[in-house]
């Protein structure tokens, strides 16, 4: 039988690292950055964070170059934040869908 958990667990630290990145990481390399999904591996001990970045490919690069250098800062104030026995390895990864979408929709537009 398939569990929920590792869903709402996935909910719950994207919702904390979203309030995270928002208000805690003061890194300059950040731009606007948006968590898009969190999936979490059934052992709950592994995230692979979906993040879509406004910007240029130099911009989405430095984001994600300081996203990986406030990692282990990340991770203890989920580790704090979210209940959980261990607190899951963060895997940074770019979500490139709205782009995607916007490209698919001017497509559509010229049709």
């Amino acid at each position: 039988m398939p569990s929920h958990r590792p869903a709402s667990v996935g909910k719950a630290i994207q919702n904390e690292l979203s309030e995270i990145l928002r208000t805690e990481v003061k890194d300059p390399r950040l731009g606007f950055v948006t968590v898009t999904a969190v999936r979490m591996s059934r052992d709950l001990k592994t995230a692979r964070v979906f993040i879509s970045v406004m910007g240029e490919d130099e911009e989405r690069e430095a984001t994600l170059a300081g996203l990986h250098h406030a990692q282990s800062f990340i991770r203890r104030l989920i580790g704090q934040r979210v209940r959980l026995r261990n607190t899951p390895e963060l895997l940074f990864a770019y979500d490139d869908s709205m782009e995607r979408g916007a490209r698919i929709d001017s497509l559509l537009d010229s049709l």
